[in-house]
């Protein structure tokens, strides 16, 4: 057949090509965490999301950073009277 390269130097260093850059698999998500009641929106990757329905979201991006620590007590061991201001 006609010239050009064969396969051999086409896979060497008669040919460079450029380094070919991969992207990670983002989403743009918008997920609810029941432990602080919200809707969070972020981009995520699907590793991520699988991540996120391994070890739950709320663990997840606590740990990532995007979320902060909230100490929420349900049953506070002091409670008031109400009627404390009327005295």
């Amino acid at each position: 057949m006609g010239g050009g390269y064969s396969n051999k130097t086409r896979a060497t260093k008669f040919n460079p090509t450029g380094k070919v850059r991969k992207h990670l698999n983002l989403q743009k998500k918008r997920i609810f965490v029941p432990e602080i009641n919200k809707f969070v929106n972020i981009e995520v990757s699907v590793q991520g999301m699988r991540t996120m329905k391994k070890n739950g979201a709320y663990a997840t991006l606590l740990k990532a950073g995007l979320i902060k620590h909230r100490m929420t007590c349900r049953f506070p061991a002091y409670i008031p009277a109400r009627n404390f201001l009327l005295s």
